[in-house]
């Protein structure tokens, strides 16, 4: 596999901007047909994004965390399945950033260069809670290990080259393994039946004594025993597909108003887009979708000058701005989805139209964490100065 190796921010934003353009003529089709987006994948590889956060020592643009968030949200106003893909991608190129050696880094860093992508095989099912992971790694005589387990929500495992796996080794400390597809022992299973996200592919992965050397192990847990963004990050990025999902159904509702919708007999209008009523539900929705991604340019903004000096206070002030951010995204992807079939009319609901996506989408991806937790979070900061605790979810 080759792949376009880009340049800087602004040569990475203008082919996300050009993708999204391409993908979402399909989008729609997908979604209804099931269709898994391999093509779409395969130009996303070729394109060089799945590769903008490789550091600059290594070949890589090592772009923002603001252009990284406009990436995910320019896909997710065209596909927010397509663009859910990827978001494990760029959570788990951070642990290679922050935990692998010298040799890890410089191995993988050339494998993403080279448009391979990683998938995910971290949550698990009938545990206690999130945080109860199961998943062993055992060692073995020669010093590689054997990893064996469940998971569940797989996304992007079917289509990666690479499936970072969430497990816990001898210490019952957690680590990351690296195994490649087609690993003896791995099974990846399509048997995602959600509700929105269809392409999303978030199946199951089967680990039977599946052998992983020393060198694709890393140690996820040294990444929360001091100040981090990888919880921030992780989350960004949450945040900009569901702002990019608002986008997208604000987008989506205004070309059917201004084309297929009629005024109603009340209103004294000759077109649906000069009613008033609907002129200011527009306005509302507007609103909605200007402070999701006002929130997530400055919840970016936060996380890059955080990285720039990297203490618990400037970590913790990159998490609840993220926090923040998702909250209002996803508040923003809900309401606009589904105000979208108000402002458009009965017509707007028949099946083959399947405007519903966006709604469905929406719905199922901001299920991903609550955000009454988040809330709570900034709570606790704004009343009594309480820090965010450290984990991969805020």
């Amino acid at each position: 596999m080759s792949a376009h190796v880009i340049a800087d921010d602004a040569e990475a934003l203008a082919v996300a901007a050009s993708l999204a353009e391409e993908f979402r003529a399909g989008a729609s089709a997908r979604d209804a047909e099931r269709r898994l987006p391999r093509a779409e994948l395969d130009r996303l590889s070729a394109s060089g994004l799945l590769a903008v956060t490789v550091p600059a020592d290594h070949g890589g643009a090592d772009v923002s965390a603001l252009t990284l968030a406009e990436i995910l949200r320019l896909l997710g106003t065209a596909d927010g399945s397509l663009a859910q893909i990827p978001q494990s991608h760029f959570a788990y190129v951070n642990v290679i950033r922050r935990q692998g050696t010298p040799e890890q880094r410089k191995f993988f860093f050339a494998e993403l260069l080279a448009g391979r992508r990683l998938g995910n095989a971290q949550s698990e099912a009938g545990g206690k809670d999130i945080q109860d992971i199961r998943t062993r790694l055992e060692p073995r005589p020669d010093g590689s290990y054997v990893l064996t387990g469940v998971k569940h929500y797989s996304t992007g495992a079917l289509f990666a080259d690479w499936i970072p796996v969430l497990a816990r080794a001898e210490d019952d400390r957690l680590h990351v393994a690296y195994v490649p597809s087609g690993a003896p022992g791995l099974t990846v299973i399509d048997d995602w039946d959600g509700l929105g996200q269809r392409t999303t592919a978030s199946g199951t992965v089967r680990l039977d004594a599946v052998p992983v050397p020393a060198d694709r192990v890393l140690p996820h847990h040294l990444t929360f025993e001091g100040p981090q963004l990888h919880g921030a990050v992780a989350q960004l990025l949450h945040a900009a597909i569901d702002a990019g999902i608002a986008a997208g159904a604000l987008a989506e509702a205004a070309e059917f108003v201004r084309t297929k919708s009629r005024p109603w007999f009340e209103s004294g209008v000759d077109t649906a887009a000069e009613d008033p009523l609907l002129i200011q539900r527009f306005g509302e929705l507007d609103l909605e979708v200007r402070a999701s991604e006002a929130l997530l340019r400055e919840a970016a903004r936060s996380v890059d000058a955080a990285r720039a000096g990297l203490t618990d206070d400037t970590a913790a002030r990159a998490s609840l701005a993220v926090a923040a951010a998702k909250v209002q995204a996803a508040r923003a992807a809900v309401e606009v989805s589904g105000a979208l079939f108000e402002v458009a009319g009965t017509r707007s609901a028949l099946r083959p139209l399947n405007l519903h996506r966006y709604w469905r989408d929406a719905r199922t991806h901001t299920l991903h964490d609550p955000t009454r937790w988040k809330i709570q979070h900034l709570g606790r900061f704004a009343l009594n100065g309480t820090r965010p605790p450290r984990h991969g979810l805020l």
